[in-house]
């Protein structure tokens, strides 16, 4: 289960060059991040728990990659994965979210990433279970016992005719049933969703008003006439429900959290810096202290049990403009002892990245221009032109990195995209397009800032 995604270090970045171009050296930090969990659980038991994650500090501006190296390491591993910021956290006993609130946000994840692969295995059997209560709809069981006058009841065994089902289940299956209007016990909500607001955020401590409140009333129904179609999805899920055993779910869910679960804490450098001399400096210092003990491991409550962070792999990422890694606490810097700096792309990168990913921006744009019938094609120097005026606003205004480059492209193609539906032909980006739809805006500064 937990052992999917683990493969070798270069299969890893290999995997991760599809999607990010450049940042090698981060590449590789997260590769042996990623196989260390893979070492780790087949060490021996009882070294096992001493092995602790070693969690990364990515350094680096805004749009080079360090938010899409972790999402792409989760997916390859099949892990749950979180991506929150440090600025949205504050300092427990200040209105704001609680730190542990990203361990509980966690689980959620990995409850249902379980749960939703549990229910593609039983998805055929809950398929077939719902075809025989739709057609018990249809075909009502006749009755299996007759009254005799005068005489003792007798039982008279009807046979229902095989047949028939069956062709009408051929029906039902190739969708010409959908229609056909069939009485349903559907639930009805008895109360109203209330919004529960709490000083002491009690969502924070993993409770389910909404929950907890069904469990004592009983579920009220309403019988209603609705089409085979609509019955199907309200029969479907209950057989689903049926078939998934959730105790089993959160078993599972919660090993997979604590063995192979990623936090990414973006934007931990907005908390570093010098402690505020005036009031209560809620956004920093305390914030630290306060994430510290998640990332050292520790337990927290969840409304699906108690999750054990000690083996859950954070990392952390930050422009650091005006502060440094070392203007955090010295002990959360100890717990992220792998540092990896990413470096700024030019506009060289801005070529490979608009057309070699596999979610390439050019490749993103030709597929939505093709659904309009229009083929979209850029040559070469146009991808050039392109990648240097990123590089170009990049450096006059703020250096958001890869970003720029929809912001480009967006301009670029607007009068495109807006006439496309009546224009059903092929079009071909050259950089003497790209100069005189972009000239004008890349000459005026003001309307560059503004525009691009």
């Amino acid at each position: 289960m937990i052992n999917k995604g683990y493969k070798i270090p270069k299969e890893i970045v290999a995997h991760l060059d599809k999607y990010i171009i450049g940042q090698d050296k981060a590449k590789k930090s997260v590769a042996v991040a990623l196989r260390n969990r893979w070492r780790r659980r087949a060490a021996p038991e009882d070294i096992q728990k001493e092995i602790l994650p070693n969690n990364i500090l990515m350094i680096g501006p805004t749009g080079v990659g360090k938010t899409e190296i972790a999402r792409r390491l989760a997916e390859l591993a099949g892990a749950p994965f979180l991506k929150v910021e440090a600025s949205k956290f504050t300092e427990v006993g200040y209105v704001g979210r609680d730190v542990e609130s990203m361990v509980r946000d966690l689980l959620d994840l990995s409850v249902n990433m379980v749960k939703q692969r549990v229910a593609d295995q039983v998805a055929g059997k809950a398929e077939e279970n719902t075809d025989e209560r739709i057609l018990d709809m249809l075909l009502p069981s006749p009755p299996k016992t007759a009254s005799i006058p005068g005489a003792e009841t007798a039982r008279v065994e009807v046979k229902p005719d095989g047949n028939t089902r069956e062709k009408l289940k051929e029906k039902l299956q190739a969708g010409k049933l959908d229609d056909r209007l069939v009485e349903l016990e559907t639930p009805q909500d008895r109360f109203p969703v209330v919004e529960i607001f709490s000083p002491m955020g009690m969502e924070e401590l993993g409770i389910n008003f909404q929950e907890m409140f069904s469990g004592l009333m009983p579920k009220k129904t309403k019988r209603r006439k609705i089409t085979v179609a609509e019955a199907r999805k309200f029969l479907y899920s209950e057989e689903l429900s049926k078939l998934v055993n959730m105790d089993d779910v959160i078993t599972e869910a919660l090993e997979l959290a604590q063995e192979a679960g990623i936090i990414f804490i973006d934007e931990i450098d907005k908390i570093a810096g010098v402690k505020s001399k005036v009031g209560p400096d809620v956004s920093r210092e305390g914030v630290q202290r306060d994430i510290l003990p998640i990332v050292e491991g520790c337990a927290v409550m969840t409304k699906y049990g108690m999750v054990v962070t000690d083996h859950i792999l954070f990392i952390s990422a930050g422009a650091f403009h005006s502060s440094k890694p070392s203007d955090l606490v010295p002990e959360l810097q100890g717990r992220f002892p792998i540092r990896v700096e990413l470096e700024s792309l030019t506009a060289k990168d801005f070529v490979r990245i608009l057309s070699e990913p596999k979610n390439a921006l050019v490749k993103q744009y030709t597929a939505l221009m093709a659904s309009e019938g229009v083929k979209l094609s850029f040559d070469g120097p146009a991808l050039k032109r392109i990648a240097e005026i990123a590089e170009q606003v990049n450096s006059s205004t703020e250096n958001i990195g890869a970003r720029r480059l929809h912001t480009v492209m967006t301009t670029l193609l607007e009068d495109i995209m807006f006439d496309a539906p009546n224009k059903k032909k092929s079009i071909k980006i050259t950089a003497a397009m790209v100069n005189k739809k972009l000239a004008e805006i890349i000459e005026n500064e003001d309307l560059s800032r503004y525009i691009l």
